[in-house]
């Protein structure tokens, strides 16, 4: 029998803190299934970290390579977890609450990084995450890696505008800036400019995925929530909303491009091979991550983080199950129904060459200034004059149709 061919797949991976243990899980599941390649990984954050150590595993080791590597970056992140002050309360650790809401260290935190600034509250520029990274990270692979391209997403805080890194470029720095939310953190500073985490601007960025013109199958691993049933009724609620609005604002309007693009290809019958066509699909569940709070973010213990690993995996799994036949084929995220409430471009009733014969044909010509006069301040001609009362077509050689230039005119 012969071997199945592998179907090839785009990952933008989303930032989340601890919640991109999710995405670990999901990403476990994609490279457990040999029927599938990653071409290219773009991360934000939690993300980026996701992206640069499968891209080290690849290189390493392959599939089980990256496998390994992913399940020991967050054993990593949980093991130094163990030593911060911020931790659940002994109750909820007791009722399996992953939140930090009723967390005395957490609530102390979150008042001072709000009245004073990281390079004041942290002049030391403590890390242990970044110091985890360069130990469990080499970039001299990540950058060698040619199993899959790399893109991770940085604030240029001067700009506000996405500044996006890419093999060989990328480094600790790079990631540490994808990562660095500003109210925890200086900014990151890489050749003169200064960095605050790629959420801002690309939570991914999906743009250099849409670029690459080798694969046309873009999945989106999303695990902050676009909606939220429940309206805030706090202060913290308030802020914790405003901020995943403002994190996923960008992506909303990536994939906005995306459908816009889609349509006009659409409508005005464009080359596919021309005119970048993407294939949309989405790997979330909305209702778990729902549930999750915002200030779990920063809870890393092994328990919670292997459950989210566990609830990813399920997440992929299901999608495999459901989608994998139409990977190569269509989208699977429908655009059309999330974006159901803008504008759509109309299509033209003709083929666009006929529009602009039937337009030029109704344009009054240069030689036909009478064509602008109103009826009543036509000049008379004595041709169609005579046409009229004689019932004969005026000769080719009567004066009043001469133009001295044979046909040309």
């Amino acid at each position: 029998m012969a071997k199945e061919e592998r179907k090839h797949i785009d990952l933008a991976l989303q930032g989340g803190g601890s919640h991109g243990a999710l995405t670990w899980g999901v990403l476990d599941r994609l490279l457990e299934e040999e029927r599938l390649e990653i071409d290219g990984v773009s991360g934000t954050s939690a993300g980026a970290m996701n992206a640069v150590v499968l891209a080290d595993g690849l290189h390493r080791g392959g599939r089980e390579g990256a496998r390994q590597a992913l399940h020991d970056f967050w054993s990593g992140v949980s093991d130094a977890a163990r030593f911060s002050p911020i931790q659940p309360t002994p109750w909820d650790q007791l009722m399996g609450n992953s939140s930090l809401d009723n967390s005395p260290s957490y609530l102390m935190f979150e008042s001072l990084t709000q009245l004073i600034a990281p390079s004041k509250l942290n002049p030391m520029k403590f890390n242990p995450l970044r110091d985890l990274v360069c130990k469990l990270v080499d970039f001299e692979r990540v950058n060698a890696c040619r199993k899959a391209k790399v893109y991770v997403t940085a604030t240029n805080v001067r700009t506000g505008r996405a500044k996006v890194f890419s093999q060989p470029e990328i480094t600790v720095d790079t990631v540490m800036a994808s990562a660095c939310l500003p109210f925890m953190f200086p900014a990151v500073e890489i050749d003169g400019e200064a960095y605050w985490d790629g959420g801002y601007s690309g939570n991914p960025a999906l743009f250099p995925l849409v670029d690459d013109m080798d694969c046309q199958d873009l999945v989106v691993i999303q695990v902050n929530p676009l909606v939220r049933q429940r309206l805030p009724d706090s202060a913290r609620d308030i802020i914790n909303r405003i901020n995943e609005i403002t994190f996923n604002t960008s992506l909303i309007k990536e994939l906005r491009s995306i459908q816009l693009l889609q349509q006009l290809i659409d409508a005005e019958g464009l080359e596919v091979e021309r005119y970048r066509s993407m294939r949309l699909h989405l790997i979330h569940a909305e209702q778990e991550v729902e549930k999750l709070s915002a200030s779990s973010k920063l809870n890393a213990q092994w328990d919670f983080v292997s459950r989210l690993y566990r609830q990813g995996r399920g997440w992929a799994d299901l999608w495999l199950k459901e989608n994998f036949d139409k990977l190569g084929q269509c989208s699977t995220f429908d655009l059309n129904a999330v974006f159901s409430d803008t504008f759509r471009p109309l299509a033209r009733p003709s083929g666009t060459s006929q529009d602009v014969a039937a337009a030029e044909q109704d344009k009054p010509s240069a030689e036909e200034p009478s064509a602008r006069l109103p009826a009543d301040k036509q000049p008379t001609d004595k041709a169609s004059t005579s046409k009229a009362s004689t019932g004969k077509a005026p000769s080719r050689n009567d004066s009043s149709t001469k133009t001295g230039k044979g046909d040309e005119s």
